[in-house]
């Protein structure tokens, strides 16, 4: 509730496109999950409702793919930005949806690794 859901129009339209070219696409409702139960639960409770979900990260994506051409929800996975755990020794960092790799380069500072752009894994 609250804080964790919006049905602004200003919100909505803000969560409809993305750095593409395409027209803004806003959904019914924007919910913001801090945690993956509530992900789940949200999850589930539209997929009982057949209500489309949009998954929604920076919003810097160039394919158009957070616009809501069918209406639906929105899940702003942003708030779930914890880094969980990191291992030097492997090269391996457990991060919750929303880290950005600004804050993963922030948080690695100083251990001589970093996440370059484009790498996928």
């Amino acid at each position: 509730g609250g804080p964790n859901v919006s049905t602004a129009m200003a919100v909505r339209e803000q969560h409809g496109h993305d750095e593409s070219m395409h027209t803004c696409a806003p959904p019914d409702a924007v919910v913001w999950p801090q945690a993956v139960g509530q992900v789940q639960e949200l999850a589930a409770l539209c997929y009982r409702c057949r209500v489309p979900m949009v998954p929604f990260g920076t919003g810097t994506g160039l394919e158009g793919g957070v616009n809501a051409v069918q209406g639906g929800v929105c899940f702003d996975l942003s708030r779930m930005d914890a880094i969980a755990e990191l291992s030097l020794e492997d090269f391996r960092v457990a991060v919750e949806p929303g880290v950005t790799r600004k804050a993963l380069n922030s948080h690695l500072c100083g251990t001589g690794l970093w996440f370059p752009v484009g790498t996928v894994g």
